[in-house]
Parts: structure tokens; sequence; C-alpha cells
């Protein structure tokens, strides 16, 4: 499958975590996708805030392509994406704009992913399914753990 600009999103610190738009690759089957160097698997089913997670590390992150008007933070989230320097202009022609708006991007060259690293871990069915409850466990954790802090005596 062709490399496609995408929007990526480390959901792991709410909807202020770092963000990038680049090329990412696919897995054969789609249900990976590799992007500076880093393997993120699709969710069986939707996390907290993400879509995929990061197979080594259980971080969510949530993936979807460009949208035109250039709004692909979560609306409550905020901070500077990461334009990957590879795909400015092709980025530039897909939202009809003659530059990048310096206010709200930050042009960066994205690291390339060694795919091969990731065979192994990928291809072990229960490690996957592990990483994958760690990244539910911990997010679920946080998330008790910020819904309780309220009612802790100070």
């Amino acid at each position: 499958m062709k490399p496609k600009i995408m929007y990526i999103e480390n959901k792991s610190e709410g909807h202020n975590g770092s963000a990038w738009i680049g090329y990412a690759e696919f897995s054969k089957s789609g249900q990976t996708v590799y992007f500076n160097n880093k393997a993120l698997k699709k969710l069986k089913t939707t996390g907290i805030s993400g879509n995929h997670f990061d197979i080594e590390t259980g971080e969510e992150y949530w993936i979807s392509g460009i949208k035109k008007n250039g709004e692909d933070r979560h609306w409550a989230g905020g901070g500077k994406v990461m334009l990957d320097k590879d795909c400015v202009v092709e980025y530039l022609k897909f939202m009809e704009a003659e530059y990048v708006d310096e206010r709200k991007y930050i042009i960066v060259e994205v690291l390339k992913t060694e795919k091969s690293r990731f065979n192994e871990i990928e291809n072990s069915e229960l490690e996957s399914e592990d990483i994958e409850r760690l990244a539910w466990d911990r997010k679920k954790n946080v998330t008790l753990n910020k819904a309780t802090s309220h009612n802790s005596p100070r």
C-alpha cells in the first residue's frame, strides 16, 4: 500500500498530546500503521480516546485522514501540529494553501520506520492482546485517578 498523508495524535495525555501530519505506511492487512519509527496497531474496540495503540508502549493514538479545513485536532485540544517536511508540498496542495501557517504547524523531520523490527512483536498475537489490554488498564487507571482525585483529602 502506498504511503498516505495522515493525522496522528498521541492520546495518552488527553487532547493536547503530540500531533503530526505526515506520510504513514500500512501493513498488508491495514491493521498496523507505521509512522515515526512506531508501529500503531488498530484497537479491536475503540479506546478511551484513541483508535490505535503503540505495540511497544501501549500508548493510545488517534489516527485519521487529514481534513481540508485544517481542523484535525479535537475541539477541546490544542497545541501546534508537527508537519513532516517530506509532505509539505502535497499537504499545501490538498489544503489549497500557498504557505504553512506557523501559528498552527511546526515543520519537522519524521523518523523513517524500520518495519522489520516490529515483525516479531506483531506476529505474536498473545503479546499484542496483552499490550492492548495494558493500554486499556493504564488509561482506565488514569481516568479513575482523575475522577476520584477531587474527593481525596488535601
